[in-house]
Order: C-alpha cells, then sequence, then structure tokens
C-alpha cells in the first residue's frame, strides 16, 4: 500500500472521546514498552508520529491515526510496568477489552506485538484469549529482532507458535523497526485485511 497522508487524530480516554467515524481499523496491542509505537512509525515511514517514551507504562490512552483518510491505525494501552498507579492498572483491562468488544466490526486486523527475546507472557495470553472469542483476525509480531543473534532470530517464531490460535492470519512474524526486518511480509497482511475492510466497512 501507497501511504500519502498520515495523521494523528486523537487520544480517547473514554468511549464518547472516541472518533464517530466508520473506518476500518487496526489494533496493536501489546505490553508496555515492547515497542508499539515504534512498529506504528516504522510502517508508516513516518518518524514521531506515534509517540515513544522510556517510560513504561505512559501511554494509558486510545491513540488513533488517520492513515490516507479511509483507514485507522489505533494504539491501545499497553500494560505490565510494575510502576504504574494501582488506578491506572485497574482501568487498563476494563478500557481494552471494552474497546475490542464495541469495535469488533470495524477492526479488521489486530496486531499483538511482543518481545522477540522472551517467551509469551501471562498478559500476551490475555491479550490472544481477548482477540479469539471475538472472531477478530489477528497477526503476532515479535519486536526488537536486532537485538538477537541469526540463530536466535530463527528459533524466535516457533517459540511463539503458542500465541496462534484460530485466529491468526500467520505464524509469528519476527520483526524490527529499526532494521525494518518483517515490515514488508507484515503490510502484506495488513493489505489483504485492509482491502477486504475498505471494501466492506468503507
Amino acid at each position: 500500500m501507497k501511504i500519502e497522508s498520515t495523521r494523528f487524530e486523537l487520544s480517547a480516554f473514554r468511549e464518547e472521546d472516541e472518533p464517530k467515524s466508520q473506518y476500518p481499523q487496526v489494533v496493536f496491542l501489546g505490553r508496555s514498552n515492547v515497542g508499539k509505537s515504534s512498529l506504528i512509525n516504522r510502517l508508516l515511514g513516518v518518524n514521531g508520529l506515534a509517540r515513544t517514551s522510556s517510560r513504561p507504562g505512559r501511554t494509558q490512552s486510545i491513540n488513533f491515526y488517520r492513515i490516507n483518510e479511509t483507514f485507522h491505525f489505533v494504539d491501545l494501552p499497553g500494560y505490565g510496568y510494575a510502576k504504574v498507579p494501582e488506578a491506572v492498572r485497574r482501568s487498563w483491562g476494563p478500557m481494552v477489552e471494552g474497546f475490542l468488544e464495541r469495535r469488533s466490526a470495524q477492526i479488521v486486523l489486530g496486531i499483538l506485538v511482543v518481545d522477540a527475546r522472551h517467551e509469551p507472557s501471562p498478559l500476551d495470553v490475555t491479550m490472544r484469549d481477548w482477540l479469539e472469542p471475538r472472531n477478530l483476525p489477528y497477526a503476532v509480531a515479535a519486536t526488537k529482532s536486532d537485538r538477537m543473534k541469526s540463530s536466535d532470530r530463527q528459533r524466535a517464531s516457533k517459540k511463539l507458535a503458542s500465541l496462534c490460535g484460530e485466529g491468526a492470519v500467520a505464524a509469528p512474524l519476527v520483526v524490527s523497526s529499526k532494521t525494518g526486518t518483517g515490515i514488508r511480509e507484515l503490510w502484506r497482511y495488513l493489505d489483504r485485511a485492509l482491502e477486504s475492510g475498505v471494501a466492506v466497512r468503507g
């Protein structure tokens, strides 16, 4: 897909803050500091569009990015950082799960972002389990592969295969926002999902 325009649209803290448009949506889920924002920036080829932070757990809003004036990338809040205030931790689950529930008709693909260097965490499994019963197609994108040896990258996809249930559109994709590894492959699935989504829901 040719990216002709990108812009940050808004941050939503409540359901009523969300855009009223019915654009197809690609949602990004993952733990705090796993690299969701960096992956969004790399996919779109725009540095700094999605703000990255050295403080895990900082992003606690649902961030919408409008692409080509035809669809949204949606960055959902990350979780898993112990220093996040308790009130924030309590609100995370209902915020993310509620969004997936009410937007299921618009979501054409979920990108479950995990760390390629580690085994799936219980929270990674929880995120997968939120996608499966809603029949939301998803791809597992394992980031930070540039920090691994070549032999370890080859094993990472197999290690993360347990995250792929019936809704997975592919085996786990090992990617790097820094080097571009796996980005073209991930776009193949994004293109396929968006072509279908734009035609049906645009």
